[in-house]
């Protein structure tokens, strides 16, 4: 058995070039090769980002490697959405519930779906833990529910909208959910998370890297995801541009935003679904999805309680048709603890439904 490999080089290189192209943007202002370069720092950052992700989650193990790396791009979510309201102002309010949906249908149909048809396509067949899975989706429909349909039909305020103290006790609530999940993840239920067998992942007979390397990975891991957010708050008024400039939907944002934020995680999913851990490739999209939506709402909860900003939060009728639906199918689909490629295909068709009713409702 051998220890990993030392850090290739661009691991290092990608988020410090867009650092430094950050800088410049900062001194010049956005230019069409700037711009370009901005793009492909982006890109080199992700990569990164999801490179250290793995070395550390090598060495702290299942399930808490998914739960560091989905903690991770939630902050970045976070700060992205927030930084963009209280830029956008008052009309911004529905960039959040925009974002949070889409981040839920992208891991949903998207992750999950990608997952399932690279998996079974290589091994036709793929197990996993279905406890685990089981009270991921459950916590996950709940908080789903709570924070994106049923503001569409309380009464104390009129539209879309929670009153103040219905705003605060959702977001409470979110709040408990996603932290009692999180300590059934990694205390009390641990082994609901754990892969049913581990020899044939490959990874599990690899020495963990030693101390030196992990701390090196954990500090670039942060650097690059602090790249990430910056690099995509800087491109946020080219793409916010763009967008307008095609006559889509303003949604089309939220979608883009949420890809961006997503991007390392999916790839992270999709490569231990190739690699047979499709345990692992859930637990980092459920673990997402639920990090997403349970800690991203209450933040911009209280950036509305504390700013007055009405917080948009339900969805439409076909935006919550989708919802439930791909709730629906996702519980039917994972819900004999195996897995083939018909399921992946299910979801990835519902993905370009959404994606399609969203530029063209």
């Amino acid at each position: 058995m051998k220890r990993p490999s030392a850090p290739p080089l661009w691991s290092f290189a990608a988020p410090l070039i867009g650092w430094l192209l950050l800088v410049a943007s900062w001194m010049t202002g956005p230019s069409g090769l700037l711009v370009a370069l901005l793009i492909a720092a982006l890109i080199g950052s992700v990569l990164s980002a999801v490179h250290h992700a793995e070395v550390v989650a090598h060495r702290v193990g299942e399930p808490y490697g998914t739960l560091v790396l989905a903690l991770a791009i939630t902050i970045i979510e976070v700060a992205l959405i927030v930084a963009l309201m209280l830029s956008g102002g008052p009309q911004s309010t529905a960039l959040a519930r925009d974002t949070v949906f889409a981040a839920v249908m992208l891991i949903l149909n998207g992750i999950v779906g990608l997952c399932l048809l690279v998996g079974g396509s290589r091994f036709k067949e793929q197990s996993f833990g279905l406890y685990g899975v089981s009270a991921a989706l459950a916590t996950l429909a709940a908080i789903s529910v709570l924070t994106l349909v049923l503001p569409n039909y309380t009464t104390s305020v009129a539209g879309r909208i929670y009153s103040p103290s219905q705003l605060g006790f959702v977001a409470v609530v979110s709040l408990v959910l996603y932290g009692t999940f999180v300590l059934m993840q990694t205390v009390r239920h641990r082994d609901y998370f754990l892969p049913p067998s581990a020899h044939h992942n490959e990874e599990a007979h690899a020495l963990p890297p030693n101390n030196k390397r992990v701390a090196a990975s954990g500090g670039l891991l942060l650097v690059s995801l602090g790249a990430v957010v910056l690099l995509a708050k800087a491109l946020a008024p080219t793409i916010e541009a763009a967008v307008a400039s095609t006559g889509a939907p303003k949604a089309v944002v939220g979608i883009i935003i949420a890809a961006v934020v997503l991007l390392p995680e999916g790839l992270a999913a999709v490569r231990a679904a190739r690699a047979n851990r499709l345990q692992t490739s859930l637990n980092l999209a459920l673990g997402s999805a639920l990090a997403s939506i349970g800690l991203t709402i209450p933040a911009v909860a209280i950036v509305s309680l504390i700013t007055g900003w009405t917080l948009t939060l339900g969805l439409d009728i076909k935006s919550t048709v989708l919802l439930l639906l791909s709730l629906f199918v996702t519980t039917m689909s994972l819900g004999t603890g195996r897995t083939t490629v018909l399921q992946g295909v299910v979801h990835l068709v519902l993905l370009a439904t959404y994606l399609f009713t969203t530029i063209v409702p």
